[in-house]
């Protein structure tokens, strides 16, 4: 028999014990030891197997819940840890403590797709979900006000196992959310807060909301699985990213607009803060700036124009996307099908939401265009991966050179209290383990480690054991997914002499679309084995990873790397553990020596699995690529060399594989396995300790946070208040100016340019020159244009390389000039160019205008 509806009865606690309800919903508890073990000292036995302290009371039996109701010593030890959490949500902490906290915003909305905090609330599929999750708890470290949305799905992402012959099979675990750390939101009369939206055919889609609390930080997930719903509505939130466009669409319509109208109601029923600042983590929820549009037109009688200067002036965008393949799309006639009727957002003409969206193909969508127009600050999530957006999308922004287009990076980071093991952070002397105050924006679970009094012989006696535990969990999976492919125990028993905690361990573990090159390590199979079983510096490698489920080529990959793992002369060294999730990373992360990243150069975004390996003393091996083209610097790891002008796929992978194996085998292992007389790598430790040293301050999520919060939100904040002042007379003036600059910027001439310097002979770098222009304005003020005179290195053509803008102001009628140094020897050539200038533009390229010499 099968049930036709699930619910979850939570347990009666003893009186005394009422506190730890609050203890086990608040998932502050999955970065905070001491929470862990007070509820691991109910039944430590029993909190090994669930992980998940309101699991946890839900399995303790009635009888031990009594026994501890009387237990001083356990009443004690709750009482402190629910006054540390008390003190933990109240006190002031960096973002209060800033000198210019007053002019900070009040709250920040964060929408994304997915977030994973923790396995306990399964609601991500990979990277950028456990990226959202982190930003949560660093901003509740650091005291940010954020609050996060998102949907809240019903099956979540899949779980991953393996056919018999290797193929990946997915299964859907159904969700019961008064089973999770979540509570539903109500209205004062005790009924559900629900949020609705419009759809096409008279239809409404309606969800209810739930909060989850990480640390000081509410995050709203909506869920549409209710009785108000038809059938086809109350699967808007089954699944993450499965389904087809217009299922997609429909969560994206609920992410951005309904997840606005849930916080809303959210800070209406709290007292919450409204937010002024909100941040997109990527694309999906990028609806959300229209419903901000509805909002402003329908209770300000204001004009698209005018609302869209004071939308952009509060929104932060966030890309991930280093590929066009990869960003969100939409038939148009699908968006024309959803917000054609103007029932979903009233007074928003359908013209203009197209032209948000619109590209060089006019029958598609593109959210991420949408995203960039809605906001007024943008980022890529890394040094490299800004460069890569800049390129992608320099055609919004024409005449501008790539490195000019207005889209900054913030390079993603980790939450080192989630991800260190605390083995680590005990024995470098860091953080008391008891005190949860990880509030400064270059804080982690340890501190910027010195060895102060630790030896290499302790931190590699850590590592070894980190290592051993590694070895335990690969063997503990591996028969459990042997045991799935239909293999039984007593076919097993060579599952006890997989991997050895004395052999270097490689570890490569991430989602698998093509460009990670799941399997470039199979490129030479015996070369790899050859490493693998070398009988003095032995490898063994540890892979895992999922694709996509309408992703076949990503499965075949999977496939491929599973039948050379099954291969009874290596797969002791070698083992793919199907369902990686956040639990297993914790002992990928913790356990591996090496972390293995190869995709093709520069199709990843960031990557931050190798952040969480280095903090626990990890060494990268990677392309260079994401964060590690920035962060490597010799010493920390090692780069795989990239075959960098070779367009044939097949042959840059054989190059770039060969240059693998040649540092695993002739650089990685020597070292590792060079010990001195108490048998420690002196070397390996050393580069351990640098790595420790340099990046445990750079990976930190709070370190990016702190840097959201200086450069994006605080300005966004600055901004949307000049645009909303005094009835939005600030979007108003800019709207004007808008105007008068589309009606007059193509009259605007540079008549004649002149660059002087006496004596000539005096062109030497360094020197000053004299650059002098003739305008005709066409009717505009000098205040209202940027001109500048830009001097750079010519070559061959007379494009400007490495080029230095430097104003000018006006010398007369007409005339604008300046004075500036030479920047560089050889070959120089200048240029006079007009921009836009107003007081509430972020940068001179936001409009997209110029007009050169």
């Amino acid at each position: 028999m099968r049930a036709i509806r699930r619910f979850t009865v939570r347990a009666s606690l003893p009186e005394p014990l009422a506190g730890l309800r609050a203890l086990a919903t608040n998932l502050r508890w999955t970065w905070h030891p001491p929470t862990r073990d007070l509820f691991a000292s109910m039944d430590d036995e029993l909190f090994r197997r669930v992980r998940d302290p309101l699991r946890m009371l839900l399995a303790v039996p009635s009888t031990r819940l009594e026994e501890l109701a009387g237990d001083e010593g356990f009443l004690a030890r709750a009482r402190a840890a629910t006054d540390d959490l008390d003190r933990y949500l109240t006190e002031e902490r960096w973002y209060q403590r800033r000198p210019d906290a007053a002019d900070a915003p009040a709250a920040i909305g964060y929408f994304s797709l997915e977030f994973g905090v923790h396995e306990a609330l399964p609601n991500y599929s990979g990277g950028l979900g456990v990226l959202a999750g982190d930003h949560l708890k660093a901003a509740s470290d650091l005291g940010v006000p954020v609050i996060g949305v998102g949907p809240l799905y019903r099956s979540g992402y899949f779980r991953q196992a393996l056919s018999l012959d290797g193929w990946q099979v997915e299964h859907y675990p159904v969700i019961d959310p008064s089973g999770l750390p979540l509570e539903r939101l109500t209205e004062p009369d005790g009924q559900p807060v629900l949020v609705r939206v419009a759809m096409p055919r008279n239809r409404q889609l309606t969800a209810q909301v739930w909060k989850a609390r990480v640390g000081r930080v509410p995050l709203l997930l909506l869920d549409t699985d209710i009785d108000a719903n038809d059938e086809d509505l109350r699967r808007v939130t089954d699944r993450l990213y499965g389904g087809d466009a217009d299922h997609r669409i429909r969560q994206e319509i609920l992410a951005g607009i309904g997840g606005m109208r849930a916080v809303r109601r959210y800070c209406e029923l709290t007292g919450h803060p409204q937010p002024e600042v909100f941040h997109t983590n990527e694309g999906h929820a990028g609806f959300l700036g229209l419903e901000r549009a509805r909002e402003i037109i329908d209770g300000n009688g204001v004009g698209f124009d005018e609302v869209l200067a004071a939308v952009r002036a509060g929104t932060v965008f966030t890309t991930h996307t280093p590929v066009s393949a990869g960003i969100d799309r939409f038939p148009v006639d699908l968006v024309q099908h959803y917000f054609g009727d103007g029932r979903l957002l009233p007074g928003l003409d359908l013209r203009r939401i197209l032209a948000l969206g619109a590209e060089d193909n006019p029958g598609m969508f593109n959210m991420a265009h949408m995203g960039l127009r809605l906001a007024q600050r943008a980022n890529g999530v890394s040094a490299l991966h800004g460069r890569v957006t800049r390129r992608m999308f320099c055609r919004l922004w024409p005449g501008f050179d790539a490195d000019e287009v207005p889209i900054t990076s913030v390079t993603n980071g980790v939450h080192g209290p989630t991800w260190v093991a605390r083995e680590l952070t005990a024995l470098l002397g860091g953080k008391d383990m008891k005190n949860s105050s990880w509030d400064a924006p270059d804080a982690s679970a340890m501190p910027v480690p010195s060895r102060r009094g630790v030896s290499d012989e302790r931190l590699w006696a850590v590592r070894r054991d980190l290592r051993q535990k590694l070895v335990a969990e690969v063997r503990r999976r591996l028969r459990d997914s042997w045991s799935q492919r239909g293999a039984s125990a007593l076919e097993l028993g060579w599952v006890d002499g997989v991997f050895d905690p004395d052999v270097l361990t490689v570890g490569f573990a991430r989602r698998v679309p093509t460009y990670k090159r799941l399997t470039l390590m199979l490129r030479d199979p015996e070369r790899l084995r050859a490493l693998l079983l070398d009988d003095d510096r032995p490898l063994q490698i540890v892979v895992a990873g999922k694709s996509h489920p309408a992703d076949e080529g990503g499965k075949a990959l999977i496939q491929q790397m599973v039948r050379f793992a099954d291969d009874p002369a290596i797969r002791r060294r070698l083992v793919f553990l199907p369902d990686y999730d956040m639990s297993m990373a914790r002992y990928l992360y913790r356990g591996c020596d090496v972390w293995l990243n190869n995709p093709t150069r520069p199709l990843e975004a960031c990557g931050t699995s190798g952040m969480k390996s280095a903090l626990n003393g990890g060494l990268n091996l990677s392309i260079r690529d994401g964060w590690w083209d920035e962060c490597y610097d010799g010493s920390n790891g090692w780069a795989i060399p990239t075959a960098d002008g070779i367009s044939d796929p097949l042959r840059r992978d054989e190059l770039e594989a060969a240059a693998l194996y040649d540092l695993l085998g002739q650089q990685i292992a020597p070292l590792f396995y060079d010990r001195d007389a108490a048998g420690v790598p002196k070397g390996w430790m050393s580069r351990v300790w640098h790595t420790l040293d340099t990046l445990g301050p750079r990976v930190q999520a709070s370190r990016m946070v702190a840097e959201y919060v200086e450069n994006c939100y605080q300005p966004a904040a600055r901004t949307v208040a000049e645009a909303s002042r005094d009835s939005y007379a600030g979007a108003k003036s800019l709207a004007g100016y808008r105007t008068r600059i589309d009606t007059v910027w193509r009259k605007i001439r540079i008549l004649d340019t002149e660059l002087t310097v006496e004596p000539p002979e005096d062109l030497v770098v360094g020197n000053e020159v004299r650059v002098r222009a003739h305008l005709d304005l066409a009717g505009l003020d000098p205040s209202e244009v940027e001109v500048q005179a830009v001097v750079g290195r010519v070559a061959d053509t007379d494009d400007l390389h490495e080029p230095v803008a430097m104003p000018m102001t006006p010398a007369g009628e007409g005339e604008f000039g300046a004075v500036l140094k030479l920047p560089h020897a050889g070959s120089l050539g200048y240029t006079v160019r007009i921009l836009p200038r107003h007081p509430l533009l972020a940068s001179p390229a936001e409009l997209g205008l110029v007009i050169h010499a």
